[in-house]
């Protein structure tokens, strides 16, 4: 059912129309039918259990690739081949498990529950029931504090005003009135007789009729509008394309490699032996090391964001946030403090108006709750002028209406009566008396460049009344000017720095709010965000451009004002198309643009659903936060793809040059086992590169998987490595196949640790701004130290099938691996000048 067809009926009507009575409400026997037709007023999100985090760990085809390469190996009977191999993905796998794990843990408990309990009317009686039991037609009671069960239309209210800044973006919470409208809508903030599921009363009492329960609520519709969205991670998106690639790539040469061996050298190595060769081989070009540099480089990113204040739910978000080009936020409570403060008085009596404004506030009435105007004011009042307010009775008053667009009060202050007025200026000025026109044009035009600045502007007039009571022709004749207040939401201090370093590492960053279009211009343009504060577009008017026109307006304008749920959602579908698009919401109605968003990003607190769809969590809501988290995930993907290059230049190079060295020998150039260790010695400081530091100059712009890119320098650079493992070859082959297997075994791991220090930076090595970590440097030392003494080693000889080698051999193959670096340094550079288009 919707909420517009009751804006334009009044409170009898829209009784009438659910058969009941707001002095008895629903009776028994109706509310069971009706619980029948209509079901619980629930929304139901899917919980996310340990197993669902476990299984999410292996969607991945490297990680498929290596439980078959495992499988495959366990038949052979080679079970140490089998076992490093799941050693890899069991690492992996309890990483990304444990920091996903602890997420969930963490998000359960910051999870609020809508409503809980409600009380309502029934057979006549006040009652309390569980919200989920609420029907169409029940009566329900509101008052400060409570959060709305149900979408109402208000039959009853008393000074009642509620925050719909969760549904509709605005900061200020709306008076509610139990008046039909002229016209029917369907704007949420224009349903002023209306209160929406799971927003919050700020103010007042009222009593109103459920007309929409559950899913066809409007956080129901959005609710169901997010569950339907569904969005692919741009990390998972890029990885599993690399990973049918190199799959491709390593199946196509392994099936050359076995046919050329079995048509031309039939019979000098046995079938299973070249079966477990090409295993070997095929493990040993993977990057199977990949989920576990990613996943540890993952976890630590989510470390540190957390000392942040920052809860990941899907790790691999992280990286995505490192890919972002446009990053869509409110300005509400982002780039502002979400708090009205009085920004300045246009009087001749400052403390005056100031008091009188105070007065007219519902601090002294006895109503329930105090609006973000009455909060700004009391705390710019001095402590002389509060004392004051101690003496002053309100003898009576007239609440706040929409069609008013004022309040005022009676107040006897020192003995006399006083009517003071208070509210929208063109609703106060045309009523006051003691202004001539030049002071009124004066004041309008104060009021434009107020307006104009994004703030709001409230007018304060007074009269004196003999009488105790009055009615509201006393606010329309013979009023006094008092003064003039505007009020604005003042703009973080980190939101300057944020937009800043923002810009710096190139994202843009789009404002989509529920406010005007001059507030949140003028916010816009004093951060930087834009340079007119006109280059703003309405939700309305986006709506009457053409689908192309559409496409054109997301990329021109960076502000849309008074958007809805579905345009917001429109919108970052469009921008998806082309760009890599981060969200943050913290509202009902931002939920389906979070499901949709490459990267969804809430603030706790938030609503539950826009919890439940987001990946990243802000326990904090700074816009600083988010950019320091793009930066990070920036710093993840330049240390994963500097793991990729690496891993694949060695692999490539060893790969190829022993599928091409085991065509030439009777025997094989390298155990299987022995591939194994290369791979795990090698790997092993592989995996510290994500602790590695970055270069400033490479986090300043998004970055994404160019398998393209990759594939090039990595085959540029596994060539080089080929002809240096030739010259390794060429070296040692004829002094016999142990001699061989063991000094190449050596160079190759080398080789592939120096490399390491070349491809961590585009400069020459010794160029770099920033030196490798520590760690990087320590697991270097280790496994080169293993390298060279492990064939020393009984170990070595007897189960890795290594030869002792002499201290000749060690020293040419410390020399070949010193011209190979300075070779792939140059090759480095070369490609830099020549091929490096990315640049």
């Amino acid at each position: 059912m919707s909420f517009s067809k009751y804006t334009a009926l009044t409170a009898n009507e829209v009784l009438g129309e659910f058969n009941t009575f707001l002095d008895s409400g629903l009776k028994t026997s109706d509310i069971k039918v009706l619980s029948i037709k209509y079901g619980k007023n629930v929304l139901k999100f899917d919980e996310v259990r340990w197993w669902n985090i476990l299984f999410r760990q292996f969607k991945s085809a490297f990680v498929y690739l290596l439980v078959i390469a495992a499988i495959i190996a366990l038949v052979l009977g080679e079970r140490l081949d089998a076992f490093m191999i799941m050693l890899f993905i069991t690492v992996n796998t309890v990483l990304g498990f444990t920091q996903e794990y602890k997420s969930e843990k963490t998000l359960k408990l910051l999870k609020k529950f809508l409503v809980r309990k409600s009380q309502v009317l029934r057979d006549g009686k006040k009652i309390t029931i569980e919200t989920s039991d609420l029907v169409p037609g029940d009566i329900v009671f509101i008052e400060t504090g409570n959060l709305v069960p149900a979408d109402l239309r208000i039959l009853t209210e008393n000074e009642l005003s509620i925050d719909e800044s969760s549904l509709t973006g605005e900061t200020l919470p709306v008076k509610k009135t139990i008046e039909k409208l002229k016209i029917q809508t369907e704007q949420l903030y224009k349903a002023q007789n209306i209160a929406f599921s799971g927003t919050s009363v700020t103010q007042g009492e009222g009593v109103g009729i459920v007309i929409s329960i559950g899913k066809e609520s409007e956080i129901g519709k959005i609710a169901k509008l997010a569950i339907d969205s569904d969005s692919e991670s741009s990390f998972e998106k890029q990885i599993n394309k690399f990973s049918k690639f190199t799959l491709t790539l390593t199946v196509v040469t392994l099936l050359l490699v076995f046919i050329v061996h079995a048509v031309f050298k039939h019979g000098q190595i046995s079938i299973p032996e070249l079966a477990i060769f090409s295993i070997a081989l095929a493990v040993g070009v993977i990057p199977e090391a990949l989920p576990v540099v990613t996943t540890f480089s993952l976890t630590r990113g989510a470390h540190k964001l957390s000392k942040k204040s920052v809860i990941v739910k899907r790790l691999s978000a992280i990286e995505d946030l490192g890919s972002i080009q446009v990053l869509c936020c409110d300005k509400t409570g982002t780039l502002t403090q979400n708090e009205m403060t009085v920004s300045q008085v246009n009087s001749d009596n400052v403390n005056l108006t100031l008091f009188y404004a105070a007065i007219a506030s519902n601090t002294l009435n006895g109503s329930k709750g105090v609006d973000s105007f009455d909060k700004a004011v009391l705390h710019n009042i001095s402590e002389e002028v509060k004392g004051k307010l101690d003496g002053v009775k309100i003898v009576s008053e007239l609440p706040f209406s929409p069609d008013r667009k004022r309040n005022s009060v009676l107040a006897s202050i020192n003995s006399r009566n006083i009517l003071i007025v208070r509210g929208a200026q063109e609703s106060v000025l045309g009523e006051v008396r003691n202004l001539d026109q030049t002071k009124v044009k004066d004041l309008i035009g104060w009021i434009l460049k107020e307006g104009s600045a994004g703030k709001r502007v409230i007018a304060v007039a007074c009269k004196k009344l003999n009488s105790i009571k009055y009615t509201e022709a006393d606010e329309c004749n013979n009023l006094e000017f008092v003064g003039l207040i505007s009020f604005n939401d003042p703009i973080k201090a980190s939101a300057y720095e944020a937009v800043h370093k923002a810009e710096k590492l190139g994202v843009k960053i789009k404002i989509l709010t529920g406010d005007s279009s001059e507030v949140s211009g003028t916010v816009a343009k004093e951060v930087g965000i834009i340079t007119r504060k006109s280059d703003v577009i309405t939700g309305e008017d986006f709506e009457l451009l053409s689908a192309i026109e559409q496409v054109k307006a997301v990329e021109k304008y960076d502000v849309f004002a008074r958007v809805s749920p579905i345009q917001k959602y429109k919108i970052i579908q469009l921008l998806k198309n082309k760009f890599e698009v981060g969200f943050l919401g913290d509202g009902i109605n931002d939920a389906p643009a979070l499901k949709i968003a490459n990267v969804a990003i809430a603030v706790e607190g938030a609503a539950d659903i826009a919890i439940e769809v987001s990946d990243i969590i802000l326990l904090k809501q700074n816009l600083q936060v988010i950019v320091d988290g793009i930066e990070e995930g920036r710093k993840t993907f330049i240390n994963t793809v500097k793991y990729i290059k690496s891993t694949l230049a060695s692999n490539f190079g060893n790969f190829y040059a022993m599928a091409f060295a085991s065509l030439l020998l009777d025997f094989l150039p390298m155990l299987p086992i022995q591939i194994l260790l290369v791979n795990l010695l090698s790997d092993f400081p592989m995996i510290s590169v994500a602790t590695d530091s970055v270069e400033d100059e490479e986090l300043r712009s998004p970055r994404t998987y160019n398998v393209k890119s990759i594939t090039l320098i990595a085959t540029i650079l596994g060539i080089t490595s080929t002809l240096f493992d030739f010259i390794m070859f060429g070296a040692f082959y004829r002094l016999g196949p142990k001699i061989l297997q063991t000094n190449w075994f050596m160079g190759s791991i080398l080789t592939e640790l120096l490399l390491i220090f070349s491809i961590r930076t585009m400069k020459p090595f010794f160029k770099a701004s920033k030196a490798p970590s520590k760690t990087i440097f320590a697991l270097t030392f280790i496994a080169a130290f293993f390298t060279i003494t492990i064939p020393f080693t009984a170990i070595g000889r007897n189960i890795f099938g290594f030869i002792k080698p002499t201290f000749t051999q060690l020293y040419i193959v410390l020399i070949i691996t010193g011209i190979y670096f300075a070779t792939t340094e140059t090759v480095k550079l070369l490609y830099v000048k020549f091929l490096d288009h990315d640049r």
